[in-house]
């Protein structure tokens, strides 16, 4: 029943606002007739007042006064009282009929104003209404006590009603303005998000075409160097250059499929992203593009979230891809220090200064390329630190710190199992790295995988 009045209640509202002269209007009409009926109405046994058209008049004012009651309504109230003092001093009856008009004004009153408009306003007309009856002689023998409490209980009413009136619409636009709140948050949260993303799929692009790329280059480079003096070395690096742009075209694929994927559950699982368990690849890859690559580890190793192991392996391929390209360096060391919070990733090449400056393509050449900011970023994101700068004795550093999550002690036993397998893979690619030509060195406390220039 109350959800009814509910939905006709705002129904009638929304009309109201579509068509508010013409509720106005019908509304003046109404209380005029309740008003010119209220009167007419006396106490058996009291002698009515002999000012019908007096009567009327103050009435109509009364009602006409009411159409103003959206612009003004505190003049409204004390135009409509005073007409209704001046009518009860007259001798009429004080019923709520004769009261409509001020009763309709103080609910107006308590919807447009404030409270303590309401109160000062409201208060000043109970007390000149009340007065006015308690000195009338429409009322005859009743008592103080009924002279008083009718007034009173009929005027508090529209107050109460206007007061919880404006309370309501005052709780609906707050309702609404946190919707629309929340409507442009969202917006504006997906807007972020689907930048974050972008930017996102633009490192992951940016390192497997930048790498993959520079690397062919220099392979197919080097091949055409030794194709006449050294033919056998240069269709084993065109082999490696097969290898090469096959990875580029399954990194590649992979990226894409991860864009592609929806939420099925049939859908293909895609590859796993890459982390340092790659290195050694990366490291006989640079190899046949004639850097030697060495890579030392200190501290234990452990396993690494995926979130830091891919940063790690990126950060590290983005710098190899940059002595590659741009440095004139023919030996790169890449120094993997695992501490209790950190991850600590130096890479170093042996360039000469004035070209090694050249390898940090977004310092040197502001424009020219994207690979150390690329690098910035993704170590920024997981809440790491880099620097990357030119060496005083000559050559290019890039040095970060990436922080270590504390992984589960339930995981530990998977995690152990998965680097050891990590490992394992490495000393078996670092075995065909050897035959390739990779030197292969390792001690008690660090692991040195050499990639030696062809």
């Amino acid at each position: 029943m109350s959800s009814s009045l509910e939905r006709y209640t705002d129904r009638f509202e929304q009309y109201a606002d579509r068509h508010p002269r013409v509720i106005d209007v019908a509304l003046a009409a109404g209380l005029m007739g309740s008003a010119t009926l209220g009167s007419s109405i006396t106490l058996p046994g009291v002698v009515p007042p002999d000012h019908d058209s007096a009567g009327t008049v103050l009435m109509g004012v009364s009602c006409l006064a009411l159409l103003r009651y959206r612009k003004y309504p505190r003049i409204t109230v004390v135009v409509i009282t005073v007409c209704t003092v001046i009518a009860v001093d007259l001798g009429y009856l004080v019923t709520p009929l004769l009261l409509a008009p001020v009763m309709a004004a103080l609910y107006w009153l308590a919807v447009f104003c404030d409270r303590k408009t309401t109160r000062i306003y409201g208060g000043t007309v109970m007390v000149a209404l009340t007065a006015g009856s308690v000195m009338s002689s429409s009322l005859g023998s009743h008592s103080l006590l009924l002279r008083t409490i009718g007034p009173i209980f009929w005027l508090m009413l529209p107050i109460a009603v206007g007061n919880m009136t404006r309370l309501r619409r005052a709780y609906l636009a707050a309702v609404q303005a946190r919707a629309e709140h929340a409507e442009r948050t969202r917006e504006e949260e997906a807007r972020l998000r689907v930048t974050e993303e972008r930017m996102r799929i633009a490192r992951e692009l940016h390192d497997v075409v930048a790498h993959h790329l520079a690397l062919a280059n220099a392979q197919a480079g080097t091949a055409a160097h030794l194709a006449r003096s050294n033919p056998e070395q240069s269709r084993k690096i065109l082999t490696d250059l097969t290898g090469t742009t096959s990875s580029a075209l399954r990194e590649l694929k992979a990226t894409l499929g991860l864009l592609r994927q929806n939420d099925d559950p049939a859908s293909p699982s895609l590859e796993p992203a890459p982390g340092l368990h790659c290195l050694p690849d990366l490291v006989a890859a640079c190899a046949s593009a004639g850097v030697a690559v060495s890579v030392t580890t200190e501290g234990v190793p452990r396993p690494l979230p995926p979130g830091v192991d891919l940063t790690a392996f990126r950060i590290v391929q983005e710098a190899l891809t940059n002595v590659t390209k741009h440095a004139a360096a023919e030996r790169a060391h890449v120094r993997l220090g695992y501490a209790d919070s950190r991850l600590l990733i130096t890479v170093t090449n042996d360039g000469p200064a004035a070209v090694a400056v050249g390898a940090n393509a977004s310092t040197a050449a502001p424009g020219r390329g994207f690979g150390v900011m690329g690098m910035h970023e993704r170590a920024r994101s997981i809440g790491g630190e880099l620097r990357a700068g030119p060496r005083a004795g000559g050559g290019f550093e890039v040095t970060t710190a990436l922080p270590l999550q504390p992984l589960m002690t339930a995981a530990e036993g998977a995690a152990g199992d998965t680097g050891a397998a990590g490992m394992a893979e490495v000393a078996g690619v670092a075995a065909v790295a050897g035959e390739a030509g990779v030197a292969v060195e390792a001690s008690d406390t660090s692991t040195s995988v050499e990639g030696h220039k062809p």
